[in-house]
């Protein structure tokens, strides 16, 4: 597949990669070499979101950050299904391709109910979790999701996600943390949805916050079983949407939790604190 003309080699420097899978291709990026961290993403981001681990991390680890079915450059068949539950089966199917024995697994935002479901179902595989702002709970009390959800499911909200492309062009900025996002790293979030036809995974995930709520809860009802694995907890403060007591349920069910916290910082840690992160995670895994 040829490189996407907005793609910038400087900020993404990595060879592309990609599995066949029954849906439609799939693209990741595998850095380096040593013990393997996988890197989930969520919505409406990619494995650019990624790009300071996969640099800084791969002279010592094997960094793999997949794009998950209907985004960055992966295949967005129409015909898919984009549920959590459908991003969590294809995670699954790739990593089995992989052959991977043992690795860390880094989840973000829906990456958190697509990723950890893996690591509960094969605790023995997992060496470490990394957590950035996520969850793997049913969101229905919260009244900001309740509302987000009707307008998703209606004219209104079809019009934003597909026609407007409004998840990276609006909800990214707006989620944003108090440092500069750069017209030319925002350009790297619109980039994967040229069109209203590759726009349709972002907007199913906005329906399925709650869509998809007994399915979040069936993992939660199971976190104990990776409850004492070794976890680094990466949180941004100035999240707009998980905000401090979606950190506390964490730190409160995860028993083995390290937390870093980070003031300045909204929803998209991984980008935002590109060196700050790494440097955690880095001292984090030379310590356990």
């Amino acid at each position: 597949m040829s490189r996407p003309q907005w793609l910038s080699t400087s900020l993404y420097p990595f060879e592309a990669n990609y599995v066949e899978l029954p849906e439609g291709t799939i693209h990741y990026v595998d850095e380096g070499s040593g013990e393997p961290i996988v890197c989930v993403h969520g919505t409406p981001t990619w494995s650019f979101l990624y790009r300071s681990i996969l640099a800084d991390l791969s002279d010592e680890y094997r960094v793999i950050a997949p794009d998950n079915l209907g985004f960055g450059l992966s295949a967005k068949p129409s015909g898919a299904s984009y549920r959590p539950e459908d991003h969590a089966r294809r995670l699954t199917e790739f990593l089995d391709r992989l052959e991977l024995d043992r690795f860390t697994l880094a989840v973000h935002d829906f990456g958190g109910p697509i990723g950890l479901p893996y690591a509960i179902r094969h605790p023995e595989t997992i060496n470490r979790v990394v957590l950035f702002n996520s969850w793997c709970w049913s969101l229905r009390g919260n009244w900001a999701v309740r509302l987000a959800d009707l307008i998703a499911r209606g004219p209104v909200g079809r019009l934003f996600y597909r026609r407007f492309n409004g998840s990276p062009r609006f909800l990214l900025q707006a989620a944003w943390g108090s440092g500069e996002l750069t017209a030319e790293v925002h350009r790297h979030y619109t980039g994967p949805f040229p069109s209203p036809h590759t726009r349709i995974a972002p907007w199913v995930l906005a329906k399925e916050l709650l869509g998809s709520s007994e399915w979040y809860d069936s993992w939660w009802t199971r976190m104990a079983s990776i409850s004492a694995t070794p976890t680094l907890v990466l949180w941004g403060l100035a999240d707009p949407t998980f905000g401090q007591d979606a950190l506390d349920r964490w730190t409160h069910t995860l028993a083995n939790a390290t937390v870093v916290c980070f003031p300045d910082v909204g929803h998209f840690v991984p980008d935002e604190a590109g060196d700050r992160v790494t440097e955690a995670m880095r001292n984090f895994f030379h310590s356990t």
